[in-house]
């Protein structure tokens, strides 16, 4: 009973550990885009001299964006029941088609 506690814990510590580096992430990416458009707008003197050109405003927040979301839905997939139900139906669905093809095949008339 013991060992089946530990193990709980641990499962529970390693999930709470995944949410957290998420939000780290999330954090992270909030501040260095607000950096990086307060820069492109000219709020710190000292980096006039540089031009970033609009497409390296926008693409460092757009792939970031890209990955960030793929980590929500790693460190959230069990509030996504949505897409397990979706998967096991469409491997329902391929299993029985596959096995109405064998079945058709292997008839002889």
């Amino acid at each position: 009973m013991k060992n089946l506690d530990e193990n709980k814990f641990e499962r529970a510590k390693k999930r709470v550990d995944e949410i957290k580096g998420f939000y780290t992430h999330l954090l992270v990416y909030i501040v260095i885009n607000i950096a990086l458009i307060l820069l492109q707008l000219g709020f710190f003197n000292g980096f006039s001299n540089y031009n970033y050109s609009g497409w390296a405003l926008f693409s460092t927040p757009f792939f970031w964006g890209i990955g960030l979301f793929f980590h929500g839905l790693y460190v959230f997939q069990h509030k996504f029941k949505f897409f397990k139900k979706w998967e096991e139906r469409k491997i329902k669905e391929y299993m029985e088609k596959d096995e109405k093809e064998f079945k058709n095949t292997t008839k002889w008339d």
